[in-house]
């Protein structure tokens, strides 16, 4: 089992910066490659769900998901989007580097914070995916990172290049040998 942590959350989101600030001023309001969502509704996404993993793994709830959520203003662009993100991914990473090992929290299940981390990076680097093909960036995400994921949340991966086998994990892409996985696919964080 791959083991990720707050540093990897760091990395993610870094690379997402790199790779959609410099196009924060393009419309969001198109497609997010192959999403019903827009580019900004995304992004909005990636922020929500960093956050929703930093209040589980710190609110350490083993049963059930915590009833909070983040809102971001609808009026809001893509460079006060993207600030969002940066706010809710340092969250992440602050509370998985303060949780000691044996802190658990709920994602299907209990889930440590190598899994939290694991989800952190794998929304942060898909949608970042998503986003760069609804913007037309030739973008693809590093493959040291999606060969950690994969390790930590997708035993069943596919062998061969950890990018296609995470996008094709992830509902993306179609492989040579494998067609496009349904959007019923699953990862697994959750411990035992």
């Amino acid at each position: 089992m791959a083991v990720m942590d707050h540093g990897d959350v760091d990395d993610a989101v870094a690379e997402m910066m790199r790779v959609l600030r410099p196009v924060q001023e393009r419309d969001w309001e198109v497609r997010a490659g192959p999403l019903e969502w827009t580019c900004l509704a995304t992004a909005a996404h990636v922020a929500h769900d960093l956050t929703a993993y930093a209040g589980q793994i710190s609110g350490r709830e083993p049963g059930a998901y915590l009833p909070f959520d983040l809102v971001v203003k609808p009026k809001a662009v893509a460079r006060e989007v993207l600030s969002v993100v940066v706010a809710c991914g340092a969250m992440l990473s602050a509370a998985l580097r303060v949780a000691g090992p044996e802190a658990r929290g709920w994602h299907w299940g209990a889930t440590d914070t190598t899994g939290f981390a694991a989800l952190g990076v794998n929304e942060t680097l898909v949608h970042t995916w998503d986003i760069a093909q609804g913007l037309g960036l030739d973008w693809t995400p590093p493959p040291a990172m999606c060969a950690a994921v994969l390790a930590r949340l997708f035993p069943e991966a596919p062998p061969g290049d950890p990018v296609q086998a995470l996008l094709w994990c992830t509902g993306r892409v179609a492989l040579p040998d494998r067609p496009r996985r349904p959007s019923s696919w699953k990862l697994r964080a959750a411990l035992g």
